[in-house]
């Protein structure tokens, strides 16, 4: 369906505000008033907008509780491990672990640029593009992501570890939830190790932290002042949840329920679980675009999401290549945010789709199409990993990590490679029962 054409209320109230500077160095007076009236008006569509009846038979299809999500999943297998396969687990999670480490950290320094921008630095730099290896350079190499780490350290010549990222902060947040709280823990579990762990965040992460910490419920923290429930925020937190529960894609979605629904709603929710699943059945089988569509029976069988992964399974063989991709994405999704989790979910199927067993290819396709592509490639090189197994992923891709994970975590700001894959293994042991 598509969206309102929008009036450029960007331009609007950028130029209210330059002519109201210019009027008052020309000597202008009384423009209080109607600055007052704007702004007045602006809150009376603002709240006509948000009251307007939403459709409630789609509501009924898009549910947000989890009993009421499960009651309208497909036929699905629910569980690929009778239990915990210690073998096979040491063999694919610490690939699908690195594959999200290297797809993000690719992703990075170009994070929402255009395909365009990007083809010219690779030019101008002379690297391959689609990139197969991580970029040589990076325009303002001293500017610091996250008050951490500095744009060159996402570069083949300066990294030194795996460099901080919002992406893999929450797949280590997920690990200290299930260390802190269990496999059992609550949305008020999670909201607790928010507090403790998170010094800030983004979007609708960043709604739901101020709400904790102005003592709203985690339950109710992601419906409040949240234009952003839909966005990938859930998506990019999936990934633990598929470790901790692989082979498992049934608990592996329920896990990454009670971490989504304390932020988003919705396609927000759907999305975590969605991937959530697929990374625990690619744990378990060796064909990620079968995963893709184990992770569909772990969500509503009619939601919009469904239906965007269904459209992308079914258009991934005329998607050749990442500008074909992104020129699907664009037409089917025209007017959506580029942080939303529907047209992200598409490219990254098309870039598990064109890169296929070639890990290099999945990721580096994934980071050309654009987009929120640092949490695309992560996501993708997730699933790629943990089908094709650490033995699959050319080393090129995870040498300069010198065995650690930077972080912004409080009280966590280094954790080493090795480390985690024990505790994740504990972890996963534990959510097995065992």
């Amino acid at each position: 369906m598509p969206y309102p054409k929008l009036p450029d209320l960007n331009r609007l109230v950028r130029d209210i505000g330059l002519y109201t500077q210019l009027q008052h160095e020309y000597g202008a007076t009384g423009l209080e008033p109607p600055l007052a009236e704007a702004e007045k008006a602006l809150q009376r569509a603002l709240h006509r907008i948000r009251a307007r009846p939403i459709d409630k038979a789609l509501a009924a299809r898009e549910p947000n509780s989890l009993a009421a999500i499960q009651a309208l999943r497909p036929k699905g297998p629910r569980k690929l491990w009778p239990k915990f396969d210690a073998a096979r687990y040491e063999e694919r999670m610490p690939g699908a672990f690195l594959g999200r480490m290297a797809g993000c950290t690719l992703g990075a320094p170009v994070e929402f640029w255009s395909i365009v921008d990007m083809e010219k630095w690779a030019q101008e730099i002379g690297d391959a593009f689609p990139p197969r290896d991580y970029w040589s350079s990076i325009p303002n190499p001293h500017k610091l992501r996250y008050s951490f780490s500095r744009n060159d350290a996402y570069t083949r010549p300066k990294m030194n570890g795996v460099p901080v990222d919002d992406d893999i902060t929450y797949t280590l947040l997920g690990l200290l939830i299930v260390e802190d709280f269990g496999p059992d823990f609550s949305v008020a579990d999670v909201g607790k190790a928010w507090l403790k762990y998170l010094p800030y965040a983004c979007t609708a992460e960043d709604v739901a932290l101020k709400n904790l910490k102005k003592g709203i419920p985690a339950l109710r923290a992601g419906e409040i002042e949240n234009p952003y429930c839909e966005w990938i925020g859930a998506d990019i937190r999936s990934d633990p949840w598929g470790y901790l529960a692989a082979g498992w894609p049934e608990k592996a979605a329920a896990l990454a329920y009670h971490d989504a629904c304390i932020s988003h709603r919705r396609q927000g929710i759907y999305g975590e679980m969605f991937f959530a699943a697929t990374i625990a059945a690619a744990c378990a089988i060796d064909d990620p675009i079968e995963a893709l569509k184990i992770g569909l029976t772990e969500i509503p069988k009619d939601c919009a999401l469904a239906k965007a992964v269904k459209w992308a399974l079914s258009a991934a063989p005329k998607i050749g290549n990442y500008k074909q991709a992104r020129e699907a994405m664009e037409k089917k999704f025209a007017g959506m945010h580029g942080v939303h989790t529907l047209n992200n979910a598409c490219l990254t199927i098309w870039g598990l789709a064109i890169g296929a067993k070639d890990f290099t290819r999945v990721i580096g396709e994934t980071v050309a199409m654009g987009m929120d592509n640092d949490c695309t490639a992560a996501t993708a090189g997730s699933i790629a990993g943990a089908a094709l197994g650490l033995k699959n992923i050319p080393p090129h891709w995870h040498e300069k990590f010198n065995n650690t994970v930077h972080s912004y975590l409080i009280g966590h700001p280094k954790f080493e490679i090795d480390d985690l894959r024990r505790r994740f293994a504990a972890q996963a042991r534990r959510v097995y029962g065992e």
